[in-house]
């Protein structure tokens, strides 16, 4: 391949190809799509390879030195020393890649693409009339598609847990390829393999200092990597444990021009975190930037939040992170996060629940003493005050019985279709087949031995749930131009946190008990003490019962959506405002809405699209 063709279609929809390749599927051409600007400029390398990419290799001053004994760079990119580790190990290359990637290069044999081991970047794609077609944004494909249409079992795993949890999308005839996953084509043949996994290989040799010493080497190691930038670093601080440990640990590196962003609800009580983000920064010597969020903001923006999500996913917190994300880019062109923590060391409210259930059947049976239990009675009582808000959680859970097999329960309280019977048209989707999806993942014995309930919980948030809130990470930034960083997702952190035995990452049942005991000298006690965990709250419930009542309704209320397949409109008119506090069915339904209006409904127009795309430069240096 000797040159490559730029295309830009009407509404700045990219995409660059190679003409006359005979690499694709059924021997056709293959033409590659993305909406990055890197597609539009891809790299050359000095063997003839050409790469587009999208993220950060933090490693690459390292992997340059390894390198450069037969590979002469001719600039000091990161892109360029994938084409090098490329030349030198083939597709094993991803595994001395350390950071956030999605790539596509060809060699002129073959076309390979990978993902980075966490899916902190997205690749889609698509095979239409036997050519693939790849994408960082689902929209870029939609002109491709023969139509444009609802993926029924997606849709059945969204309703079930408000994102999916394989490689199918909602939009029917695009993929994505998985986190740690790689493809290839040649020869005509298409492959999808998996290059990394993480697994629960317990340790159980080693004290809880030990493991906290080591942890916090390997945590600062990473937070240095991750700053490493030609433009000033920023730090999200949402006043929970894991973006505050990253503001306070990467100012601690680099003290100069440190600066933090939040966001926050000052409207009704329950909703303000500014507080904790404010000691976090006041102990971090972080300047504080706040901006406070209002119905308005709501009002003036959600359309915005689900073009650049694509498809609706994991709940309401995209809308705050929008908002802080275009305060953040005032300041700054990179931001630390602190996504991650919550699944790897147990910060989500429900694995308490759980393990409720689990110490009142121990207690019963007498067991709970047995082996490496995690929680007893007695350790369980002290912790169950962060439970207040999540009392209709709880009613749910035992009104479905008691005492069954892990997995069903655990699905159950991950469940958010329980109150949506009357919304959606059941018998067009397969509730089974999600199940079946949830428990290959839950019951993996290959990653997870089973020495606690906890690394299965943890395990499932972490390859299901996790992607879905780095795909709310990467929109919601990119959105504005800005780059986030997830220090707490680098792979050393994470196999190593795979080896703590459960007893120590959750003692007790308190959330977090292993991050907040090795760093407690860093962190202000108010974080540490808290008994609120809130995890960027949204007034939904006061907004949509109020000030946006009409705004809400309206939404749901036009011809095209009387006539949506696998919905009830009138139940969900009757139902919308009837929801708990912090319920996020109303949420859910009205995402779904704004993406069928701003897709399905526009079909037309991103077909026409594929007729307007004109080609506007030739260049492949």
């Amino acid at each position: 391949m000797n040159h490559l063709i730029a295309h830009r279609g009407p509404d700045g929809h990219g995409f660059w190809k190679a003409p006359g390749d005979t690499c694709g599927l059924a021997h056709r051409r293959l033409a590659i799509i993305d909406l990055s600007q890197a597609a539009l400029q891809p790299m050359r390398g000095a063997d003839g390879s050409v790469i587009a990419y999208n993220g950060e290799i933090y490693n690459y001053v390292e992997l340059r030195e390894q390198l450069s004994d037969g590979w002469t760079f001719r600039t000091s990119s990161d892109t360029e020393t994938i084409l090098a580790a490329h030349a030198r190990w083939g597709v094993d290359c991803v595994t001395h890649l350390r950071g956030m990637f999605a790539f596509a290069l060809w060699n002129g044999d073959r076309f390979f693409a990978a993902r980075d081991r966490f899916g902190i970047k997205p690749f889609y794609y698509t095979i239409v009339d036997g050519v693939l077609y790849f994408a960082s944004e689902m929209k870029a494909l939609l002109p491709l598609l023969p139509e444009i249409a609802t993926d029924a079992d997606a849709l059945a795993e969204y309703m079930t847990f408000q994102y999916t949890i394989g490689e199918k999308t909602l939009f029917r005839h695009i993929h994505q390829l998985m986190p740690g996953h790689a493809l290839t084509v040649e020869n005509g043949s298409l492959r999808v393999f998996r290059y990394w996994d993480v697994h629960y290989d317990i340790d159980w040799d080693h004290t809880p200092r030990w493991f906290g010493d080591e942890m916090r080497s390997r945590l600062t190691e990473s937070v240095r990597m991750h700053l490493r930038s030609d433009v000033p670093v920023g730090a999200y601080v949402s006043g929970g444990i894991d973006s505050s440990l990253i503001g306070i640990m990467a100012a601690r590196e680099e003290a100069s021009g440190r600066v933090g962003f939040h966001g926050k609800f000052t409207e009704f009580p329950g909703y303000d975190e500014s507080a904790y983000a404010e000691a976090a920064c006041r102990d971090g010597g972080i300047d504080l930037h706040q901006i406070d969020i209002t119905a308005k903001d709501f009002r003036d923006n959600i359309e915005k939040v689900i073009y650049h999500l694509d498809t609706p996913v994991a709940g309401p917190g995209s809308f705050p992170q929008f908002m802080v994300s275009e305060l953040a880019s005032r300041h700054v062109k990179v931001v630390l996060g602190g996504q991650g923590g919550d699944e790897i060391f147990g910060g989500y409210a429900r694995y308490l629940i759980a393990y409720l259930e689990q110490s009142l059947k121990a207690s019963i049976d007498g067991t709970y003493r047995n082996g490496n239990f995690v929680v007893t009675p007695e350790s369980i009582i002290p912790n169950l005050t962060v439970l207040q808000e999540y009392k209709p959680l709880i009613r749910q859970l035992f009104s479905k019985g008691l005492f069954g097999p892990l997995d069903e329960r655990y699905f159950r309280l991950i469940d958010r279709s329980a109150d949506m019977d009357s919304e959606v048209d059941w018998s067009a989707l397969d509730r089974e087949g999600v199940f079946a999806r949830f428990q290959a993942v839950f019951n993996s014995e290959r990653n997870v031995k089973k020495e606690a309930y906890f690394d299965s919980m943890t395990h499932f948030d972490f390859k299901c749930l996790l992607p879905a809130l780095l795909q709310v990470e990467d929109r919601m930034s990119m959105a504005h131009g800005l780059e986030s960083r997830v220090p707490l997702l680098d792979h050393s952190v994470v196999e190593f946190a795979a080896t703590i035995p459960a007893d120590i990452k959750f003692g007790g049942g308190q959330m977090k008990h292993f991050i907040k005991d090795t760093f407690a000298a860093d962190l202000p006690a108010e974080l540490t003490r808290r008994r609120d965990k809130m995890g960027f709250p949204v007034p939904l419930k006061e907004w949509f019962s109020g000030e946006l009542h009409d705004m809400v309704e309206g939404i749901f209320f036009t011809q095209k959506n009387r006539h949506r397949e696998f919905f009830n409109s009138d139940a969900i008119l009757a139902n919308f405002d009837k929801g708990e506090r912090f319920s996020r069915k109303t949420w859910g339904l009205m995402s779904l809405e704004l993406w069928h209006q701003m897709f399905h409904d526009r079909a037309a127009d991103y077909r026409r699209m594929l007729d307007e795309i004109e080609p506007t430069a030739i260049a492949a240096q």
